[in-house]
């Protein structure tokens, strides 16, 4: 899904919500966007809606772990490396890539108002190499160049660029430290109850 005010919007809420939920859990930010563009290429978002995210992420005290589940296009892709380290995960038939911002379309623009909307995705795109640059270790040279085409990862390729760290297969990994249903219940000083359990003459002890 690509990344339009409404998703942003709800994006955040929720991660707001889980910090004031519990801020010493992990909040599990899954990850199948196309960024800013749909599928077709068209843009149909501006790049100040992934760098939104990408702001509250770093503003929530929680630890954020991402899971690339499809697609981790453009901006996708930095919230996919901004992660907590160690914890940023990929499917193996997941697909990360990285590219230049676009220039949303210009109809009867009059050529200054171009000039002036050029000039900012410019700025967008120094922000989002920087920010790639420091998740994943790589120079702002070396992410530049490579962002001057549209750069495909398996995931293989995007744990070797610095995008993810590992290969996640069956949720063991990330999933290892949630807290069960009745471990959540104790922590809130919660009992439950259980009802004894009796068969009539005709039901047997299967659920």
């Amino acid at each position: 899904m690509p990344l339009v005010p409404a998703v942003t919007e709800l994006v955040i809420a929720e991660l707001l919500y889980l910090q004031w939920l519990d801020p010493r859990q992990p909040t599990y930010v899954y990850i199948n966007s196309t960024g800013t563009s749909r599928a077709d290429g068209e843009t149909v978002g501006m790049e100040t809606e992934g760098f939104a995210i990408y702001d509250t992420m770093m503003m929530v005290k929680n630890e954020i772990q991402t899971v690339a589940v499809g697609a981790a296009i453009g901006q996708a892709c930095l919230l996919l490396a901004a992660g907590t380290k160690g914890k940023r995960f990929m499917l193996p038939h997941a697909t990360a890539m990285i590219q230049q911002p676009r220039l949303p379309s210009t109809g009867q623009m009059p050529a200054i108002d171009v000039h002036i909307r050029a000039k900012e995705v410019v700025n967008n795109r120094d922000t989002l190499v920087s920010l790639l640059a420091k998740h994943t270790g790589n120079s702002f040279e070396k992410v530049s160049k490579v962002m001057q085409r549209p750069f495909y990862m398996d995931p293989r390729k995007a744990i070797e660029f610095g995008v993810a760290d590992k290969v996640l297969w069956r949720g063991q990994e990330a999933m290892s430290d949630t807290l069960s249903p009745e471990a959540w219940d104790q922590r809130a000083g919660i009992r439950v109850m259980e009802r004894p359990m009796t068969y009539g003459a005709n039901e047997a002890g299967l659920a």
